[in-house]
């Protein structure tokens, strides 16, 4: 029997892969639909994430809207804006923040998954790690540069910083980013989601 979407989400949901190795044990969250016009591809769910199940519900989450000018009504609604991170469950701490996504997603999960979005026409790269995965060979040296470089992924992707409160300093160090950036983000955001209004 061929695979559907709902079954796929329904298996990644009940995924236990790296259940050994996650401190507050698996969670996997994401929000797909098969007529999703725009993914949103992070790096991993934070301690907030994990406890409401909810992509995005925090502090990050809350300015990653205003970045892309969107309610959160319409950035909920799977039908329009698919959410999947490069890890689904949360990693556990390193160092000063969270530890890395793990890889097990992307490689058992994206695959599949991926294929099953036929009608995303933009998908945002937040932070290096989507960016590494997503742009592969075409990423510059660093987060920064390949930002600011981000004309070159149109059309099909922005890669963007990762809205963390945490990176204040690098958006007051690089205000091209909130100048240049963002309208672009919008506009292509706002074009990407008209697509819903084309009978489809």
């Amino acid at each position: 029997m061929a695979e559907t979407l709902d079954s796929l989400l329904a298996e990644i949901r009940a995924c236990r892969l790296c259940e050994a190795r996650l401190p507050l044990g698996p969670r996997p969250v994401l929000r797909a639909a098969a007529g999703a016009r725009l993914l949103v591809v992070g790096q991993a769910p934070g301690t907030r994430v994990h406890a409401s199940g909810l992509p995005w519900d925090d502090a990050s989450g809350r300015r990653l809207r205003e970045w892309m000018g969107v309610d959160a009504a319409t950035f909920y609604d799977a039908g329009r804006i698919a959410i999947v991170p490069m890890g689904f469950c949360y990693p556990g701490r390193a160092g000063s923040g969270d530890a890395p996504p793990r890889r097990e997603c992307r490689e058992t999960w994206h695959p599949r998954l991926l294929p099953m979005l036929p009608r995303v026409g933009l998908t945002l790269l937040v932070g290096q790690y989507a960016q590494a995965h997503g742009l592969g060979p075409r990423r510059r040296e660093s987060l920064t540069a390949t930002v600011r470089a981000w004309r070159d992924y149109l059309p099909g992707a922005i890669p963007l910083p990762h809205p963390s409160p945490r990176n204040v300093g690098w958006f007051k160090a690089n205000p091209w980013f909130e100048a240049e950036v963002l309208p672009e983000l919008r506009a292509q955001v706002a074009a990407a989601l008209a697509g819903d209004d084309d009978g489809g």
